[in-house]
């Protein structure tokens, strides 16, 4: 394996023998190159993936040698494809995915190793199997297949899949996007993971609904910090700087952001569910102009749910001391916000300030962005409507709506070359999944990898028509 940096590629490591996270920890401890050091991603944070072209090609040989797609790396690490099609005056679509992971220990009580890619009761567990690598193979598995049965897509469409999603993708994303400006590229839809088929998760609902994000939320990491001259614990001052932050996070926690429940994406998608839910959630949910206020209070009780109502503030890192007789001179803590589509990071910025209330407290801005516009979902957005028809293809019954992204996917990057993005893993989702996003246990079923081999193969023939029936409704008629 190659340990990267922004600085490049640092020593080749060969790794004998299954890799596993203790071995990932131990080789990013000898020879994690400074410059990554400097990135603060702590000892556990590894980056699992396999971008070796070799190893993706003994895997899916026809993607790889077939004259009908353009393969070439990106940053030495992304991939980006080009699926030419047949009827080149279609204006092309993307698929997006990323390769890279976030940490995972086995000391963290999983099931199995999670980097084993074990299968356990009909499931595949291992760190990235939920984000992102179902997408990444259900994607190349399906133009595997697709090119195997010889068929040539008369659309042509685009695959980028990032190597560095879990760090803002500002490498793998936004060079791809680089490359597409310089040919003059522009894009028909873009579609990306994101929200997913929830069954069981929106209480009330009456069946699973599949949602498609037509918007993702802005962002925002804090670093708040305070100084102060060291001293000695026998002799402690009234306040010490570890205190005073606390203090600070403290209030931070005990007062959340205003609530903006029906003010953003979100407030479509309630409206869309409205007549799937059981009475009386289906005339309260028909009624937003009026009940959002109650129905906000109601779902900020649930940390899941709560996502939806307002910008979310999670404290994340607490830096601070070096003997534990002497007074810190210097305490950190780091603030990750995922903002609401209706605020601006601006006024997030001016929010935290005022909570904070104390000139002590020195609050920077390490990263942050504005939540992302919305992508049409009407009867004549082409993006919206295939994967809408894609998933009824699949499951005729189901209920598709718009819905929002409360995490960021690199689709963001992606803005300037299309204003169809859509985030959506053709995926089902019951009650405890969204746990194991960044958590233990993660894992897919054998039934949702199925599923998205066949979701995007159906995709690659659906998007082949010029453009929708004029008399397409939100009936499933194509």
């Amino acid at each position: 394996m190659g340990l990267l940096s922004s600085a490049g590629t640092g020593k080749i490591v060969r790794i004998v023998g299954k890799m596993d996270g203790a071995k990932y920890r131990d080789i990013l401890e000898e020879n994690l190159l400074e410059s990554a050091r400097e990135l603060r991603l702590g000892r556990r944070f590894t980056f699992q993936q396999d971008n070796d072209p070799k190893h993706k090609a003994k895997s899916f040989p026809t993607v790889f040698s077939s004259s009908k797609v353009k393969h070439e790396l990106v940053a030495n690490y992304s991939h980006l494809f080009w699926v030419q099609g047949s009827r080149p005056e279609l204006q092309p679509y993307m698929l997006l995915a990323h390769t890279d992971v976030v940490p995972a220990s086995e000391d963290d009580a999983w099931e199995v190793p999670p980097f084993s890619g074990d299968e356990k009761d009909g499931f595949i567990y291992g760190r990235g199997t939920m984000d992102d690598k179902g997408s990444v193979m259900g994607i190349l598995a399906a133009l595997e297949y697709i090119l195997m049965k010889g068929y040539t897509p008369q659309r042509g469409f685009y695959i980028g899949l990032g190597h560095d999603e879990e760090v803002h993708g500002l490498n793998g994303a936004v060079n791809i996007v680089r490359l597409l400006k310089e040919r003059g590229v522009k894009l028909l839809f873009v579609l990306d993971e994101g929200s997913a088929i929830l069954d069981g998760i929106l209480k009330g609902l009456d069946g699973p609904a599949a949602l498609i994000a037509t918007s993702e939320k802005g962002a925002t990491v804090l670093k708040l910090s305070v100084s102060m001259p060291p001293s000695h614990a026998s002799m402690p001052p009234r306040e010490t700087t570890i205190g005073i932050l606390a203090a600070a996070v403290k209030r931070l926690e005990e007062n959340p952001m205003k609530r903006l429940f029906g003010l953003g994406p979100e407030g479509g998608m309630f409206e869309h569910l409205a007549h799937k839910f059981r009475f009386p959630l289906n005339f309260v949910m028909s009624n937003l102009w009026l009940f959002a206020p109650l129905i906000a209070r109601i779902m900020e009780r649930n940390e899941t749910t709560n996502a939806f109502v307002r910008t979310t503030t999670a404290v994340t890192m607490f830096n601070a001391g070096v003997k534990e007789n002497v007074i810190a001179s210097y305490a950190e803590a780091f603030v990750n916000m995922r903002i609401h589509s209706a605020q601006t990071l601006k006024e997030v910025l001016e929010c935290v300030e005022s909570t904070v209330g104390d000139p002590r407290v020195k609050i920077e801005v390490v990263y942050g962005f504005d939540p992302l516009p919305i992508s049409p979902y009407d009867e004549t957005s082409f993006g919206f409507q295939i994967i809408k028809k894609t998933v009824l293809d699949m499951f005729p019954s189901m209920i598709v709506a718009p819905g929002m992204c409360i995490a960021n996917t690199d689709s963001r990057h992606f803005k300037d070359l299309s204003s169809s993005i859509y985030r959506f893993t053709p995926a089902i989702y019951k009650p405890g999944d969204a746990q194991r996003f960044h958590g233990i246990n993660e894992r897919t079923s054998r039934e949702n990898y199925e599923g998205m081999v066949q979701f995007f193969f159906r995709l690659f023939q659906n998007c082949d028509i010029k453009k929708l029936p004029e008399s397409h409704t939100s009936v499933h008629e194509l």
